[in-house]
């Protein structure tokens, strides 16, 4: 799929088929977070993936937005090795460039997802016992859409370029 075609078409899907998606696609997509850039290449990453029935009741303990999608990246990265100064650290952005690749890589790929914010991250660490250095920053959930699953209605509704580019 053309680069142009991923970016219009990929959407929140909130309703999955509860169908398998084969390990190599998942590869492939865990391969375009591997290649993602992040602060000095430090790559402080760190994906979980879940796709086991318990793994699976597992998340649905820690967020309601799920949708019924049969495999669940947690999106982790390691305070240790991310890059920081002072009070400032890439924790976060880097583990966002890392998500952001996966979700384009899965939309090129024909795999449906969504990214979630909304969960107990507390609880996941607990559930899943993720060492204290390791911070969750998102959930992204990938499958195959139902065939009544569609956009959001604000999916399309963008901000004119002149409100939010200034050239200087």
């Amino acid at each position: 799929m053309l680069f142009e075609d991923v970016i219009r078409k990929r959407f929140s899907a909130r309703s999955f088929k509860d169908t398998e998606i084969d390990e190599k696609l998942i590869i492939k997509i865990l391969e375009a977070g591997n290649v993602a850039p992040t602060a000095k290449n430090l790559q402080p990453q760190k994906i979980y993936v879940v796709k086991s029935k318990e793994g699976l009741q597992k998340i649905d303990k820690v967020t309601r937005c799920r949708y019924n999608a049969p495999v669940c990246l947690i999106v982790a990265s390691d305070k240790n090795i991310a890059w920081s100064n002072g009070n400032y650290t890439t924790l976060e952005m880097d583990a966002s460039i890392v998500a952001t690749h996966m979700l384009l890589e899965a939309t090129n790929i024909g795999i449906d997802n969504i990214w979630v914010m909304m969960f107990d991250k507390l609880a996941l660490k607990k559930e899943f016992n993720i060492p204290d250095n390791i911070e969750p920053i998102c959930l992204l959930f990938l499958g195959y859409k139902t065939s009544d699953c569609k956009p959001s209605h604000l999916h399309n509704t963008r901000k004119d370029l002149k409100e939010i580019v200034e050239y200087l």
